[in-house]
């Protein structure tokens, strides 16, 4: 990822969207296929050579990476191509793990059973930055409700909140208002994502959700078991300190606390990194938590 040409590859297409069908030629007679952006909207003469790539593939490797090409060409061919591969699949669709239209998913479309697009993202996109106070904006972030979560009692947070009406926004297709509305501390916990009908007057309906169930094993394992790897979560024994050995001193009465539990960040957010150690002072009902990482 800090490779000076993957870096300079998304400052020309992230920042001056400036790859060109020149480049994206060489990179087919290249056979370089991955990242698969390159070929966002690549003329017809490449997205052929992608086909010709794609069905003369003999490896689910290399079919995944060309289907992934082909979704971001993403023209009628190039969904009948996938299309024709979901309905009569290659040998080498035993080794994916999804169907071609959720390959189609990448390049921002996909296509039921019949056959039928449809497109999943916009073909506008604009930044959202910090304002100055009192400036009045069709866009805002984070804004506090009186509401609170079933599940740990703190404030609802509309996340989002946008209104389609101005013609900046047009583009969304949206003759009202938005809102995204969630628990910003329980957003990570559910089975799933959040969900909330909204009204175009500005109105929410958050739909019912339900947390992840953090179960234990019916039997305990060695007690070194939690300091021999970091990617486990358990209660009791020994830790894995990522540093050092750290037990809290109680607040109250002054006595080293006793460990509890560590769990991994990841368990909690996606891409997360480090582990939360858990601590308690038995006779003071005071619970400790500290997080370390690399």
């Amino acid at each position: 990822m800090e490779d000076p040409e993957f870096a300079d590859f998304w400052q020309l297409l992230g920042y001056h969207d400036a790859i060109t069908p020149e480049i994206q030629r060489v990179a087919l007679a290249a056979e370089v296929f991955w990242p698969c952006e390159i070929y966002y909207h690549a003329p017809a003469d490449v997205r052929d050579g992608l086909i010709h790539a794609l069905l003369s593939a003999e490896y689910s490797s290399a079919a995944s990476n060309l289907m992934s090409c082909l979704a971001m060409q993403g023209d009628d061919k190039a969904m009948e191509t996938l299309l024709e591969l979901e309905r009569n699949p290659r040998p080498w669709r035993k080794g994916l793990y999804v169907d071609p239209s959720s390959y189609a998913q990448i390049g921002g479309w996909t296509f039921d059973k019949e056959g039928q697009k449809i497109q999943l993202n916009f073909d506008t996109c604009y930044p959202m930055v910090k304002g100055t106070t009192g400036e009045k904006s069709p866009i805002r972030i984070g804004r506090a409700r009186e509401d609170t979560c079933p599940h740990c009692g703190g404030h609802m947070v509309d996340i989002l909140v946008l209104d389609g009406r101005d013609e900046r926004l047009k583009f969304l297709g949206l003759d009202g208002i938005l809102t995204a509305t969630c628990c910003p501390n329980c957003v990570g916990f559910l089975k799933g994502p959040a969900f909330n009908r909204f009204t175009l007057d500005g109105g929410v309906e958050v739909f019912p959700s339900e947390l992840w169930p953090l179960c234990w094993a019916k039997t305990p394992v060695p007690l070194f078991y939690g300091a021999a790897c970091q990617d486990v979560n358990t209660i009791g024994g020994f830790a894995n300190w990522v540093q050092d050995a750290e037990y809290t001193t109680c607040p109250h009465c002054g006595k080293p606390m006793k460990y509890l539990a560590q769990i991994q960040w990841d368990m909690v957010f996606d891409c997360a990194e480090g582990t939360l150690y858990v601590e308690f002072c038995p006779d003071c009902h005071i619970v400790s938590m500290q997080h370390q990482q690399t």
